[in-house]
C-alpha cells in the first residue's frame, strides 16, 4: 500500500498515532474499523470491470487485495519508513522474506546472504530457492573487501543488523553502495531495530522487509510480516503478492494498527532496560561474553552508534561453561522469563542458543559454550536481574 498524506516532516512519534488514519477508511472513530470480507460488491459491471483493470491502491476489488483495515496498517508502516513509496504486508515475517526474494530473483540468479541471518532465512535460501535454480552464498558481512570481490554478478544482497543469535554489526552503507556498483538488489531484514531505529532505504538498502509478529504486533499474539520500498521495487512486491495469493486478516491487521501505535514508547523502555540487563551480565563471573551492540564494549557499537538512531530488547550472553546443558539449566530456572521462539512482546524471553549449527563461513563468537538470547519485556529491570542472578547460581 503507498503512502497517503505526507506527514514525513512530523517526527517517528507523532507518525505512529497518525498513520494509516485516512477520515475515508476510520469514519468518526479514531481506530479503522476491522473489514471483514472476501466479496466486494459494484452498483454496475462497468464499475467492476474498471476497478480490476485500475488495480490501484486502496480501492475496492476482491478480498485478497485487502479493504481498510489492511491498507491503514499498510500506509501506516510506509509512512514511518523513510524513503518508502509502499509496503506490502505478508501472513508472517518467513511468507514476506519469500515474498521479497521471489520479487527479485528469478532461476538462474545468484544471491549472496550474510552467513549470520535468520535459520529460516537460510533455510529458504538452501531450499527454496535452490530448486528454483538460485545460488546462493554465504559471506561475512564484516569482510568488506571480501563481500566486494563476491558481489560481482550477484543479483541480490541479503542483509541482517545486527545478525541473528550472535549480533554482529556490518557496515550496511558500504555493503549496499558495492552491491548498487555490482547492480545488486540490497534487501535487509531490519526486524531487530524497526525503522524507528534504522532507515534501511535511506542507508542504500532497496528493500526493507520485517516481521511484524515482533515489535509491531508487540503483544505476542499475532503473525505478520512486511516490504517496503521506492516505487520500483515497491510494484515488483506488490505484484508478485497478488500472483501468489498472499493476504493478512483484517482482524490481525487491526491489532498490528493498535500495536504500532505504542512500538515507539515500548522500543525505548525495552531498549533501556535491556542495556541495564546487558551491563549487570558483563559483570557476572558466569558470564563469559555479552552479545549486544548496545554496550560500548561491543565490537559492533561504533557501526551502531553511527548508524543507527535505536536499538531493541534482544541480545545474547555466553556462559563461562564447558556443560553443554547449563544454558537448558539456566532457562528452567527463570521465573520471569518465558522459554519460546519470536521476540519483541512484552514478556521476556530466554531461549538456549547454537549458532555455530546456523553459520558457514563466519566465526562463531559463542564457540562451542553454552548460550542464551534474551528478549528484555515490559517488566522491571531489577526483577529481571534478581531472576538472572538466581538462575546464574546454578550454573
Amino acid at each position: 500500500m503507498s503512502g497517503g498524506g505526507d506527514d514525513r516532516h512530523l517526527k517517528p512519534a507523532t507518525r505512529l498515532v497518525r498513520g494509516g488514519r485516512r477520515k475515508a477508511w476510520t469514519g468518526s472513530v479514531v481506530n479503522p474499523p476491522v473489514w471483514r470480507g472476501s466479496t466486494h460488491l459494484y452498483d454496475t459491471d462497468a464499475e467492476r470491470q474498471a476497478a480490476g483493470q485500475n488495480n490501484a491502491d486502496g480501492q475496492f476489488f476482491y478480498g485478497r487485495r485487502g479493504a481498510p483495515t489492511q491498507w491503514a496498517l499498510a500506509e501506516a508502516l510506509t509512512q514511518i519508513e523513510p524513503g518508502a513509496h509502499g509496503t506490502v504486508l505478508y501472513p508472517s515475517g518467513v511468507a514476506a522474506i519469500a515474498g521479497v526474494m521471489l520479487a527479485v530473483l528469478k532461476p538462474g540468479d545468484r544471491l549472496l546472504m550474510t552467513d549470520n541471518a535468520y535459520d529460516p532465512t537460510r533455510s529458504m535460501a538452501t531450499g527454496l530457492l535452490a530448486r528454483l535454480g538460485v545460488e546462493t552464498t554465504f559471506f561475512d558481512p564484516r569482510d568488506v573487501e571480501g563481500y566486494r570481490a563476491a558481489v560481482a554478478g550477484a543479483k541480490g544482497v541479503w542483509l541482517e543488523a545486527p545478525g541473528s543469535l550472535t549480533f554482529e554489526m556490518c557496515d550496511v552503507p558500504a555493503l549496499a553502495a558495492i552491491a548498487r556498483e555490482a547492480g545488486a538488489v540490497t534487501m535487509i531484514d531490519n526486524t531487530w531495530a524497526s525503522p524507528l531505529g534504522f532507515a534501511g532505504l535511506e542507508h542504500g538498502c532497496d528493500i526493507v522487509m520485517m516481521s511484524l509478529s515482533k515489535h509491531v504486533g508487540g503483544h505476542s499474539d499475532l503473525m505478520m510480516g512486511s516490504a517496503s520500498a521506492g516505487k520500483r521495487w515497491y510494484a515488483a512486491l506488490r505484484r508478485v503478492s497478488h500472483e501468489l495469493g498472499q493476504v493478512v486478516s483484517p482482524d490481525d491487521a487491526a491489532l498490528a494498527a493498535r500495536g504500532l501505535r505504542t512500538m515507539g514508547v515500548r522500543l525505548e523502555a525495552q531498549t533501556r532496560a535491556a542495556l541495564q540487563v546487558a551491563e549487570w551480565l558483563v559483570a557476572q563471573p558466569q558470564v563469559a561474553k555479552v552479545l549486544c551492540p548496545l554496550l560500548p564494549s561491543d565490537p559492533g557499537h561504533a557501526l551502531w552508534k553511527r548508524d543507527f538512531t535505536g536499538g531493541c530488547g534482544l541480545f545474547a550472553f555466553v556462559l563461562a561453561s564447558d556443560d553443554p546443558g547449563a544454558s537448558a539449566r539456566v532457562a528452567d530456572a527463570l521465573q520471569l522469563f518465558g522459554i519460546g521462539y519470536s521476540w519483541g512482546g512484552y514478556e521476556s524471553l530466554a531461549l538456549p542458543i547454537t549458532p555455530r549449527s546456523y553459520r558457514s563461513c563466519m566465526p562463531c563468537p559463542t564457540g562451542g559454550a553454552p548460550a542464551l538470547r534474551l528478549s528484555i519485556g515490559l517488566e522491571h529491570p531489577d526483577d529481571l536481574i534478581a531472576d538472572l542472578a538466581a538462575a546464574l547460581a546454578l550454573v
